[in-house]
């Protein structure tokens, strides 16, 4: 009979086997009080018997042959009274001793079931919460109340750690929500111009013209954008594991780089640039290193005033190498620095350049992140602000 005629009843599922009952951690735990309980009772019950044996012998001291009479009257030899004496007090020793063992292994099992489950309880809730979670219910919960103990521990981590994945939740929508907002302005600015000039029967080539530069112009700076959420989520995605790419790279080379295609710009505004690039090798990924030091200069030059100041240094100790960008510009207080590193945020007034997408610090902390790094900002008295990214040097030995 071929596949295809087999018979409807041929093609059922097998059944499942029946799943055995699972081994919790209650269950075990209650299995080990109580092999530790039998335990210690039945060695108990054995010294106890080991030492009536050895305790009920009144007739050592006698002199062979001596007699004993008994209650009833009868004559025993006062070895055969004590054998028989010690006989009687084993068994009866065994029999109660056993039965108590038994009494109290019930109990104590009993006991350590019901102990099990309450100290079990916070894991139960833990099981619960996690069960619960959802995109909805991320406001949830244990807030363990209970005797400060490892348990309550487990539960404050596992709070600790909702509230670290509410907050990327939040970082992740604001995320979304913001780079939704910078790419539909470009695109509404160039679906606008293209409508306004086809429905503009009069139009001719000059307004095509100009129709088609301020889409071009939309267009780059979407561009940008896209581009610069590719390198923020590649850097990201490097952060605490090994580099796809290593290299060794020289930051004043790269800065060197970035100062001269900002050239034009800087001589634009008028800026005053000061460098002192001494040689500061690293080990990273050339590319994602290159644009640590092109945003830094950018931002830098974008964000300063008609002839201002622009001050950049590189540098190394042999185990740390550090490149330093400065600009004046208009103040920003020290308090609002943090939030300059956060996605599509922009600290101050607009400056001179054109706005940017708000991701060149994001893309500087990924990168440093990356690579093993540190990076901080100083809000600089009178204006600006002076931002110095810290990597291992070349010369110190890569973790692993």
């Amino acid at each position: 009979m071929t596949a295809a005629s087999t018979p409807a009843a041929d093609r059922r599922p097998l059944p499942r086997p029946a799943l055995r009952p699972r081994p919790t951690l209650r269950l075990r735990l209650t299995l080990l009080n109580g092999v530790l309980l039998v335990g210690a009772g039945a060695i108990l019950v054995l010294l106890a018997w080991l030492l009536v044996r050895d305790a009920l012998r009144p007739t050592d001291e006698l002199l062979p042959g001596t007699t004993v009479v008994l209650a009833d009257g009868r004559t025993l030899d006062a070895g055969q009274w004590q054998r028989q004496l010690v006989d009687a007090a084993s068994r009866e020793l065994l029999v109660k001793g056993l039965v108590a063992l038994l009494a109290i292994s019930l109990v104590g099992v009993a006991g350590a079931y019901v102990v099990a489950g309450r100290a079990l309880r916070p894991l139960h809730q833990v099981t619960a919460t996690a069960r619960r979670l959802g995109e909805a219910t991320l406001d949830q919960r244990i807030r363990w109340s209970g005797a400060d103990d490892e348990v309550a521990e487990l539960a404050e981590t596992f709070d600790a750690m909702l509230d670290r994945i509410a907050a990327a939740f939040e970082a992740q929508k604001r995320f979304v929500a913001n780079a939704s907002h910078e790419l539909r302005t470009p695109l509404a600015v160039m679906r606008t111009e293209i409508d306004v000039t086809l429905s503009d029967d009069e139009a001719d080539m000059a307004e095509y013209r100009r129709m088609a530069t301020v889409v071009r112009d939309a267009s780059e700076r979407a561009n940008g954008l896209v581009d610069a959420l590719l390198v923020l989520a590649r850097s990201e995605a490097q952060t605490g594991r090994r580099l796809a790419r290593r290299a060794e790279c020289d930051l004043a080379v790269g800065t060197a780089n970035a100062l001269s295609a900002m050239a034009r710009e800087v001589e634009r505004i008028g800026l005053r640039v000061h460098t002192a690039l001494r040689p500061a090798p690293v080990v990273g990924d050339p590319g994602l290193l290159d644009r640590l030091a092109g945003n830094l200069v950018e931002n830098a030059v974008r964000y300063n005033h008609f002839q201002g100041r622009l001050w950049v240094r590189t540098g190394t100790d042999g185990q740390r190498s550090w490149l330093v960008v400065g600009n004046t510009g208009f103040e920003v207080a020290q308090a609002d620095v943090p939030g300059l590193f956060e996605p599509f945020r922009r600290g101050g007034q607009e400056r001179t350049g054109a706005r940017g997408s708000g991701l060149g610090l994001s893309i500087v902390r990924a990168v440093c992140d990356a690579h093993g790094g540190t990076v901080k900002a100083v809000a600089q008295p009178g204006g600006g602000l002076e931002v110095t990214v810290t990597l291992p040097s070349a010369d110190t030995p890569a973790a692993t």
